[in-house]
């Protein structure tokens, strides 16, 4: 069995995006620029955000941090969106989500230009995405699919089974592994016998979640597991939504929790804020 090391991967990506900085700042005196903006004091997003400041910051990225209450109206929050789009020194935005239930998640991403979608959720990118053209990769799935490419798991005619099918990770998971030629079958909460589901299935990505949902026995021999899910128990222990200890030994590579999928997160959200910045030049013609 081999372990998906996301630590080490993401330490390997943040390292290119330090190079790709300073090459953009030599080559075209542009220093990549991100915007985050927290409405709210959830913890968990609160402790996300400052993670992804300090990872902007080593790698030589320009960021800033735009708090709000969760009381701010939605008129203010898409004005001032309105002003991060204008702002030339900004190449990417980002909302942290979730949003207080008072403001329309859709309307606030679709006011993100698309060109500084960032994260890869406005629907023009959504849009090219499914259809196989260049665009802003959700992050996570992103840093899924360069995790298979790092370990050179082939995924063309691959049986796939996704479990999950949100907006942020099922959904675009299961696009990238069309595009790449996979098999893909998409589980929610409805689907009938999962394990039938997971045992025809050459690769699982699981992401839903629910802790310790997917087992041993629900897996082929050989299986390939990516655990999205992160959750934290009551002993305060985070753990994934596959039982790491009972799955292990049935597979051929597993993503362990934490240190697997959700290390790779920030680091490829890096690479689209340099990609961003990239196209600085056609955004400013627009």
């Amino acid at each position: 069995m081999t372990l998906l090391d996301g630590k080490a991967l993401s330490n390997k990506i943040k390292d290119e995006v330090k190079v790709e900085v300073e090459e953009l700042i030599k080559e075209k005196s542009v220093t990549p620029g991100l915007a985050v903006i927290l409405v709210g004091n959830d913890a968990a997003s609160a402790t996300y955000v400052a993670s992804k400041a300090k990872s902007c910051k080593n790698a030589g990225i320009y960021s800033v941090v735009h708090e709000m209450p969760d009381t701010i109206s939605q008129d203010e929050l898409l004005e001032t969106i309105k002003r991060m789009n204008e702002n030339p020194s900004l190449d990417g935005i980002l909302v942290q989500l979730p949003l207080p239930k008072h403001i329309d998640t859709t309307i606030v991403l679709e006011a993100i230009d698309p060109l500084k979608d960032v994260d890869g959720f406005h629907p023009y990118n959504v849009g090219r995405m499914v259809s196989n053209l260049d665009s802003f990769l959700p992050a996570t799935p992103f840093g899924v699919m360069r995790m298979f490419q790092e370990y050179n798991i082939d995924l063309k005619g691959k049986n796939v089974c996704v479990i999950g099918s949100s907006d942020i990770v099922g959904k675009p998971m299961a696009a990238l592994l069309i595009n790449a030629k996979a098999t893909v079958t998409v589980c929610n909460s409805s689907t009938k016998d999962l394990a039938s589901h997971t045992k025809a299935a050459d690769i699982v990505v699981i992401a839903v979640g629910v802790p310790h949902l997917l087992k041993g026995d629900m897996l082929k021999d050989g299986a390939v597991v990516i655990d999205v899910g992160i959750n934290r128990l009551d002993t305060g222990k985070l753990t994934g939504d596959a039982d790491f200890e009972d799955c292990k030994d049935k597979c051929s590579h597993i993503t362990p929790v934490p240190g697997g999928v959700g290390q790779m997160t920030i680091g490829m959200l890096l690479k689209n804020t340099v990609k961003a910045a990239r196209l600085r030049e056609t955004r400013e013609k627009k």
